[in-house]
């Protein structure tokens, strides 16, 4: 008759107290994991406009903690891809391209630049810096006088541009784009005119509404070089 009871006691006042605590615990995970699930389900839809868009660069200019990152992105995204399909959708981006070097040079040394019918090669060295693959662009070459005002335009598709090795080796270029990191060695003849003192190199892509013939074609371009 002495306080037998009072363990009890205690012992049911903190069951009452510990279940709702174990409540509150359960939702919080069950929260959590539903959170995960939105997060990871919602990158799997928008993952062709995702991606690109937190790509960075992988040329040394991006901080290494948001390449690494972005590397185990990618590894999640591959895994949801093999367990839930994906169609992928190769993107075209400017920020993607650095012209590491761009020289012109004449085939005969002698010869100036105002030489008539003078035969030069373009020695282009560009890299897609995004890590993800990039669609190739058009390659723009503008001819300038000596002030600096254009004699003429040149224009290289794709195909034109790209090294033929480089092509075989990668025959669907055109839907799956140029790997990332990716530096292609490139040369290209050209005539130069007789009044031809300067050049740049641009990139350009070239879009069609609704890939309609009706509709005019709608040129994009950014200088890059020179």
């Amino acid at each position: 008759m002495h306080g037998t009871l009072k363990p009890a006691l205690q012992s049911d006042g903190e069951s009452i107290f510990a279940a709702p605590a174990q409540k509150k615990s359960l939702k919080l995970a069950a929260y959590i994991w539903l959170s995960l699930l939105l997060l990871v389900f919602g990158e799997h839809l928008s993952r062709n406009s995702l991606l690109p868009a937190l790509a960075p660069r992988v040329d040394g200019t991006s901080n290494a903690i948001v390449v690494r990152a972005f590397q185990v992105l990618q590894h999640i995204d591959a895994k949801l891809c093999r367990a839930l399909g994906c169609l992928d959708r190769s993107v075209s981006d400017f920020s993607a391209w650095k012209i590491i070097s761009a020289t012109l040079s004449p085939e005969n040394a002698r010869e100036s630049l105002k030489s008539s019918a003078n035969q030069s090669t373009l020695q282009v060295q560009i890299q897609n810096r995004l890590a993800i693959t990039v669609l190739p662009p058009n390659l723009e070459i503008t001819l300038t006088d000596a002030e600096e005002s254009e004699v003429q335009s040149l224009r290289f598709t794709p195909q034109e541009w790209l090294p033929q090795v480089w092509q075989e080796a990668h025959p669907d270029f055109l839907k799956k784009g140029v790997p990332s990191g990716e530096i292609l060695q490139i040369e290209l003849p050209i005539t130069l005119p007789p009044n031809a003192a300067g050049y740049r190199v641009q990139v350009l892509y070239l879009y069609n509404h609704y890939q309609n013939p009706i509709y005019p074609t709608i040129f994009r371009k950014k200088v890059i070089y020179g």
